[in-house]
């Protein structure tokens, strides 16, 4: 049986801001949700800040966002230089880890294999993962965007995922930073395809949460987070800005 899906509005900071300025940035998110405290009735957030930010960012973060890290290593422990592992991110009071973001594949030659095993990772400390997928322009363009987004799903997606610990992001490629946004139709084509499969592929396929992303932005945060299938926004740009951010949230309706 579906359940009601409640809306995850959630913030990938990427590589940017200081010490101070993603502090700051939680202390106006605070602000903002409390000044309007039904948005934390109509969506859940979380932020997803610098590696280095974490810390600072929890303990300025107000009750009910959650924070999560941009990606995990495919270690718990040891000699690996510059990695950071799951339990580290637990010492934080992470809760949330994206996982195989198009920007992590293209940059640091991130595959389906290692998504799949740092989910699996982030399930045995109770992280809920955030798995990115997404066909580029020329994919689009060939007709293949189903194929690609279906074995990303079918290899990314670990058998033990559950609507509790696992969200899939859909973000096709061509649209994010650049300021193309996939027209609703589109999006609602997509999302339509990553339910049926996660219906096929998972017992609770049905009850997960699908995001979008990819250039949502206040002006256009409303037709997606009405389109069918679609639970929420993986937000770039946008969530640098808490009343951008903020904004997106009142599309939910």
């Amino acid at each position: 049986m579906t359940k009601t899906r409640k809306k995850l509005i959630a913030g990938n900071w990427k590589m940017n801001g200081t010490l101070a300025s993603a502090a700051g940035l939680a202390v106006a998110l605070g602000e903002g949700l409390e000044k309007e405290p039904a948005l934390l009735e109509a969506c859940d957030f979380a932020v997803c800040p610098p590696f280095v930010h974490l810390l600072a960012v929890r303990q300025q973060l107000p009750v009910g966002v959650a924070l999560g890290a941009q990606d995990c290593a495919l270690n718990r422990e040891g000699a690996y230089t510059g990695d950071i592992s799951v339990n580290m991110l637990v010492d934080v009071e992470c809760d949330y880890v994206i996982l195989g973001h198009s920007e992590r594949r293209q940059y640091h030659g991130e595959t389906d294999g290692q998504v799949a095993a740092k989910a699996a990772l982030c399930y045995e400390k109770n992280l809920t993962a955030i798995i990115c997928v997404g066909e580029t322009e020329v994919q689009r363009a060939e007709g293949c965007q189903e194929e690609v987004v279906g074995e990303q799903l079918a290899r990314a997606v670990p058998p033990t995922a559950t609507a509790g610990n696992t969200v899939i992001a859909y973000e096709p490629v061509w649209a994010i930073g650049t300021g193309k946004t996939a027209s609703p139709e589109d999006v609602k084509a997509m999302h339509s395809f990553i339910r049926r499969h996660l219906k096929e592929q998972l017992a609770e396929g049905g009850n997960m949460r699908i995001l979008y992303g990819g250039s949502v932005k206040p002006d256009n945060a409303e037709v997606l987070m009405s389109t069918e299938n679609v639970d929420g926004a993986l937000v770039g740009g946008a969530s640098l800005k808490a009343d951008q951010f903020l904004a997106i949230a009142r599309g939910v309706k």
